[in-house]
C-alpha cells in the first residue's frame, strides 16, 4: 500500500456536486493498494497515518505532533492512480494497482484501522470508485513557500545511508616478466 499525506487547514471531496465529507485541520490521505497488499500492510500504513508527526509544538520544535496530538481531522480518499507506472510512452500502466472487490475490501479495512487508532467520528472518507473532486487548503510554514506533503510506504524500499563511494580505480601493475598467458 501506498499513500500521500498533505498537512492541511481544510480539505472535501465532493460527489456529483454534493459535498460528501469534510475536514478542518489535519491531514489528507491518499490511499492506493497495490496487487499482493495484506491487512499486515493496511496495518502498518494506517500506523503510520495516525502517528506520523507534521507539526511544530508549542516551543517551537520542529516535527513533535501527530494529528491525534493536535486532535486534528482525517479525510481518507482511494486513489489507485498512486501506484501507476510511467516507465514506458506517455500513458500511465495501472496495473502496479489491485483492482475490483479485493482493492475495496483492503481500503476500507486500511480505513478502519485509520478510525480504530485515533477517533472514528474525527476519520471521514470519499467514495470508493467515484469521480470525486477533491478540494483543500494546505497547511505549511508560514515563513516559507513549503507545503507539507509526504509519501509514505507499507513496506519502503531499503535506504542507502550517506552518499555511496565509488570503488577507486587502482592502475594495473607493471611487470618485468611475462604474465600468465605468456605475453609482456
Amino acid at each position: 500500500m501506498k499513500a500521500i499525506l498533505q498537512r492541511v487547514l481544510s480539505a472535501s471531496v465532493t460527489v456529483d456536486k454534493e459535498v460528501v465529507s469534510s475536514i478542518g485541520k489535519g491531514i489528507l490521505v491518499f490511499a492506493a493498494v497495490a496487487p499482493g497488499d495484506t491487512e499486515k500492510e493496511a496495518d502498518s500504513l494506517a500506523n503510520k497515518v495516525v502517528k506520523m508527526r507534521l507539526w511544530d509544538d508549542e516551543a517551537g520544535g520542529r516535527w513533535k505532533h501527530s494529528v491525534q496530538d493536535i486532535e486534528g481531522e482525517v479525510l481518507c480518499v482511494s486513489q489507485f492512480t498512486l501506484l501507476a507506472s510511467t516507465k514506458k510512452g506517455s500513458k500511465p500502466d495501472f496495473h502496479g494497482a489491485q483492482g475490483g472487490p479485493e482493492a475495496k475490501r483492503l481500503y476500507h479495512y486500511f480505513l478502519q484501522k485509520v478510525r480504530d487508532g485515533y477517533n472514528a467520528d474525527k476519520v471521514k472518507d470519499g467514495v470508493f470508485q467515484a469521480m470525486m473532486e477533491v478540494a483543500l487548503v494546505n497547511d505549511g510554514p508560514t515563513d516559507k513557500a513549503t507545503k507539507v506533503t509526504l509519501e509514505l510506504n507499507a513496506n519502503p524500499p531499503p535506504t542507502v545511508k550517506g552518499p555511496e563511494k565509488k570503488a577507486e580505480k587502482k592502475p594495473a601493475a607493471k611487470t618485468d616478466g611475462p604474465s600468465a598467458d605468456g605475453t609482456q
